[in-house]
C-alpha cells in the first residue's frame, strides 16, 4: 500500500488523475481543488460540468472549509458508521466551480476506508471521488468491471485491492437544506449478506 500511496501522491500533485479504491466502489480521482485535473476526468467520463462530482475527506472538521453553512442534522448523519454515505450540502466553497453542482450545491462524503484516509491527509486536500465508468454506463463493482477505456485514459492505477472481488455499491445519497430538510437522492443499495 505504502507505494500506491506515494505513487498516487506524486501523480495528484502534478494535477494528474488516478483510478483507485474506496470504501464503496472504484473511483477516478485528483485534487478536488485543481479545475484543470477535475476537468480531465470529466473528459474521460464523458460527462458534463454541471452535475458536481463527490469529493472525499478524512475528517468531519474539514467540512467547514468546503460548506459555506452546514445544516446542524449533518453532525449526526456525518458520523453514522455502519454505510457510506454522502451527503449534499448547500453552498460549496473554496472547490472549483466544476466540482459544484448547477445549483452550488456540493456531495462529500468522510471516508473510512484505509487508503483513502491515508492519501487525503498526506496530500493535505480532498479527493474527487467519481465512479470508474463513462457517463451513464453501470458502475463497476470490482477492479475487473472497470472498462479498459477508463483505465488507458488515467496517470496512475492504484494496485491496493484489485484482487478483491467482493461486490461493492455506491454511497446513499442524502440531500440536507439549511432548515433541517433532508432528501434522500439514492436510498442504500444493500451489499451481498455477510
Amino acid at each position: 500500500m505504502e507505494k500506491d500511496l506515494q505513487n498516487s501522491l506524486d501523480v495528484l500533485k502534478r494535477g494528474g488523475i488516478i483510478l483507485y479504491p474506496t470504501d464503496t466502489i472504484w473511483g477516478i480521482g485528483c485534487d478536488a481543488t485543481n479545475q484543470e485535473a477535475v476537468d480531465n476526468i470529466l473528459r474521460v467520463k464523458n460527462r458534463q460540468d454541471d452535475k458536481g462530482l463527490l469529493v472525499l475527506i478524512d475528517d468531519p472538521e474539514k467540512l467547514s472549509y468546503f460548506v459555506a453553512e452546514i445544516p446542524e442534522i449533518a453532525w449526526e448523519l456525518v458520523t453514522i458508521p455502519d454505510q457510506p454515505l454522502t451527503l449534499v450540502y448547500p453552498g460549496g466553497i473554496n472547490l472549483p466551480a466544476n466540482v459544484l453542482h448547477s445549483d452550488g450545491s456540493v456531495g462529500i462524503r468522510v471516508t473510512n476506508d484505509i487508503f483513502c484516509r491515508e492519501l487525503i491527509h498526506r496530500l493535505g486536500k480532498p479527493l474527487i471521488s467519481t465512479s470508474a465508468n463513462k457517463s451513464g454506463e453501470p458502475f463497476p463493482s470490482t477492479f475487473a468491471d472497470i472498462e479498459e477505456d477508463i483505465k488507458s485514459n488515467v496517470d496512475y492505477i492504484v494496485k491496493w485491492r484489485q484482487n478483491d472481488l467482493s461486490l461493492k455499491n455506491p454511497s446513499s445519497i442524502v440531500k440536507l437544506g439549511l432548515k433541517g430538510e433532508v432528501e434522500i437522492i439514492r436510498p442504500g443499495i444493500p451489499g451481498p449478506e455477510k
